[in-house]
Formats: C-alpha cells, sequence, structure tokens
C-alpha cells in the first residue's frame, strides 16, 4: 500500500558530499515519523538520524554535525543530506517510516530497499 523508495547513493571521496533521498508513495495521510538505517558489510543495521512530526531530530554521535535530516511534507519525501564523508559511512543506506494511511487500523512501519553509499579514502 506505501512504498518507499531512496536514491542519491552512489561512490564519493573522502570530504565529499551526498544527498539522499526517500521518497514515499501510494496511501498516505501523514508520515509521523522516518528514520535513516545503514548498515555496513557485516555489522548491524544501526539508525543514523530520524525526524517526527514535529521537526524534532535525532543523530547518531558518529554522524552528528555532518549529516542533517530534513523533509519535504507535500513531496512524501525525507532528505539525508551528508557532508565530510568518511570511508567509515561506507554503508547501504535503507529509509525507513511510520505512515498513517488515513484508516481505522492504525500507522504501519515501511522500509525502503535501499542505496549504497562507497566513501574511497
Amino acid at each position: 500500500q506505501v512504498q518507499l523508495v531512496e536514491s542519491g547513493g552512489g561512490l564519493v571521496q573522502a570530504g565529499g558530499s551526498l544527498r539522499l533521498s526517500c521518497a514515499a508513495s501510494g496511501r498516505i495521510f501523514s508520515i509521523d515519523l522516518a528514520r535513516w538505517y545503514r548498515q555496513a558489510p557485516g555489522e548491524q543495521r544501526n539508525l543514523v538520524a530520524q525526524i517526527s512530526s514535529s521537526g524534532s531530530t535525532y543523530y547518531a554521535d558518529s554522524v552528528k554535525g555532518r549529516f542533517t535530516i530534513s523533509r519535504d511534507s507535500a513531496k512524501n519525501t525525507v532528505y539525508l543530506q551528508m557532508n565530510s564523508l568518511k570511508p567509515e559511512d561506507t554503508a547501504v543506506y535503507y529509509c525507513n517510516a511510520v505512515v498513517d494511511s488515513g484508516t481505522s487500523y492504525g500507522a504501519r512501519i515501511y522500509w525502503g530497499q535501499g542505496t549504497q553509499v562507497t566513501v574511497s579514502s
């Protein structure tokens, strides 16, 4: 019913920047909470950043000051601006969102398929 599609990943040199996008489509009344996760090879999937419907944000210590999460409610899109990238940021980045479709069943959690970010040293 709801689909999340990430884009904007790629190969970048250390110190460079990338902007990831997560576009939600389908039956959407509101996006109550949106998150970015990442998973490096052999590692757990970890929370990178999140933004609530009120606009409050959270960042993992490893990305604080370098990454910025934002949203465009009119476009049902969430962004992750990544600056001063490091090789340690190399991972598959996943979008996650709690979406209210305006039904009596309550909000549901959706995941995107991920986009690869590779930072060379």
